[in-house]
């Protein structure tokens, strides 16, 4: 059996995020400058890291150039549309990077275990998914998916230290509670998925994440090595020097609503 490895320490941990998230910096304007478009999908179980990972690939980046989408539950209307409809509107434009948080996948996972679609519903869209996201890369998007694993035992302990946790409690939904009656169901619906989806053009990564520290990094690092970027040379900024005031004059601060000084407190 092998040994299992130790968790990466906090400082090893904080410096090479913040060298990957300086590459990931590079890569947005490489996106922006080359106009390319960016889809990284983020998939997996509950609790396995999928929200925390996304959150540092965009902590650096430009809200302008990448963004997070993560759809509720469809409308009404949504659920009469071809099932990849409402996903396509999210879909990069050029010079775009749009992170997933879950996907058109939801049909695979947990509307394929819970019974919210049919089964002919989930055979179609076994059958189309790979046709569909074969069309998005022959488009010239730069598709990247990423399942994010978690033991069982592991998943528990993150689910109690969140009911135990009044700042991070809205993240334990009753889903999250029945996954762990269905791990099972949902495991052989992942290795499904995969048999149908792990195509050439667009193959599943898989992120082993216990340790979270490691999963990010790993992350993030298999994702910049896919994406063929280079350093973008911008022309220098000079600030000019700024010019002395002669005909404003600024109003009494008296005359505006200020927030009041809440920090000034803290000190009493």
């Amino acid at each position: 059996m092998a040994k299992k490895a130790a968790r990466l320490d906090r400082k090893t941990y904080e410096r090479e995020l913040f060298r990957l998230q300086a590459e990931l910096v590079t890569m947005q304007e490489w996106v922006r400058a080359e106009r390319a478009r960016l889809l990284v999908v983020f998939e997996g179980r509950d609790a396995a890291g999928k929200g925390s990972a996304i959150t540092r690939v965009t902590q650096y980046l430009n809200p302008r150039v990448a963004r997070v989408v993560a759809l509720p539950a469809p409308t009404e209307r949504e659920r009469t549309q071809w099932y990849f409809q409402r996903y396509i509107a999210h879909l990069p434009a050029a010079g775009e990077i749009v992170l997933m948080d879950r996907s058109w996948y939801n049909r695979a996972g947990v509307e394929r275990v819970m019974g919210f679609c049919t089964p002919d519903e989930y055979r179609r869209f076994l059958a189309q998914c790979p046709v569909f996201e074969r069309l998005l890369v022959d488009d010239g998007i730069m598709l990247r998916k990423y399942w994010f694993s978690v033991s069982d035992a592991e998943q528990e302990r993150r689910f109690r230290s969140r009911k135990d946790d009044p700042m991070r409690r809205w993240k334990l939904s009753p889903m999250d509670v029945e996954s762990i009656l269905r791990w099972e169901d949902y495991s052989r619906a992942k290795d499904e998925m995969f048999v149908h989806t792990d195509i050439t053009e667009a193959p599943w990564w898989a992120v082993e994440g216990d340790d979270k520290r490691a999963a990010r990094v790993n992350m993030i690092a298999h994702l910049l090595s896919t994406v063929p970027y280079v350093e973008v040379q911008r022309p220098p900024i000079k600030l000019p020097r700024r010019p002395a005031a002669t005909l404003y004059e600024r109003p009494p601060r008296e005359l505006f609503r200020a927030v009041p000084d809440h920090a000034a407190t803290l000190a009493e």
